[in-house]
């Protein structure tokens, strides 16, 4: 598979955030816990040099513990704030307003000394497509100020939020680099569901996954689908489709819909809970 993409709207938001990053005192960067650096778009750090930053590990109960504390201790080592969340269920979101107070405290500090008090702090949150950046907004704020959807691209404009009298968020939609230098990257973005199904092969991409997790999570496809974890991949998909009854007429196996099934247990976390890489291939 070769993973593209140009979609215009993402050059523009691009711009947008250029154009309002001097409005803003703090960047929040959601990330997906699962793949940290593939769900990072890599001008955030350029646009973004001169504020303080929040990076949040998002779908971080999907996301292994042992790797989710690693990542932390990564971005931490590289002067970021970082907080585990998962927005879907409110985890982590009562301790961000403390977070974001903390790194922010030079600027609040700066403001005191010149006479400004009680002017809130101005974040921006931003994100690559279906990291969760409008339901995470939705959860800290505690009312639905911001479409969410499960499709890339939901958020198409910017609109202010204010969570209350210390912190006002400005929502951007979400950008991604127009092209995976790295097919990698690509690669684990299908896997979580951050390219449309539509444009992939999905037989292709679920042999990908096997092959992934038979390496680092061994025993996990066994247990989940009663299988017996062969050395070849396609007989794996060919033994998940027969196990769970996935058949064409005249009792033909039905690779494709076992391939979505498995796409499907991996991205809701039915497969336990997996990291897509690791800290130490970046260091």
């Amino acid at each position: 598979m070769h993973f593209q993409w140009y979609p215009g709207h993402m050059t523009k938001a691009k711009r947008m955030m250029q154009e309002n990053i001097k409005l803003i005192d703090l960047v929040i960067e959601l990330l997906d816990a699962r793949l940290p650096m593939s769900s990072r778009n890599p001008d955030v750090d350029e646009l973004g040099k001169n504020k303080a930053r929040l990076i949040l590990l998002n779908k971080a109960d999907l996301a292994d513990e042992k790797q989710n504390d690693a990542w932390m201790e990564y971005f931490k080592e590289r002067g970021y704030s970082v907080v585990k969340v998962n927005s879907k269920k409110g985890g982590g979101i009562k301790s961000i307003q403390g977070v974001i107070q903390e790194a922010c405290r030079e600027k609040i500090e700066r403001d005191r000394k010149r006479g400004i008090l009680n002017r809130p702090v101005r974040a921006m949150v931003v994100g690559i497509p279906n990291v969760g950046k409008s339901t995470f907004i939705n959860s800290l704020a505690g009312k639905a100020c911001a479409k969410t959807g499960n499709k890339p691209g939901v958020t198409k404009g910017k609109q202010w939020i204010r969570l209350n009298k210390n912190v006002e968020l400005l929502d951007t939609p979400g950008i991604l680099w127009p092209k995976f230098e790295d097919q990698t990257v690509g690669l684990k973005l299908a896997f979580a569901g951050s390219i449309k199904d539509e444009l992939l092969n999905i037989e292709e991409l679920a042999v990908e996954l096997i092959k992934f997790i038979k390496k680092y999570y061994t025993g996990v496809l066994a247990e989940k689908y009663n299988i017996t974890e062969s050395e070849d991949a396609y007989r794996c998909l060919n033994e998940i489709a027969e196990e769970r009854h996935c058949l064409l007429k005249g009792s033909e196996l039905d690779t494709n819909k076992a391939a979505l099934l498995l796409m499907d247990d991996f991205r809701c976390g039915r497969l336990g809970r997996i990291t897509l890489e690791f800290p130490e291939d970046f260091r």
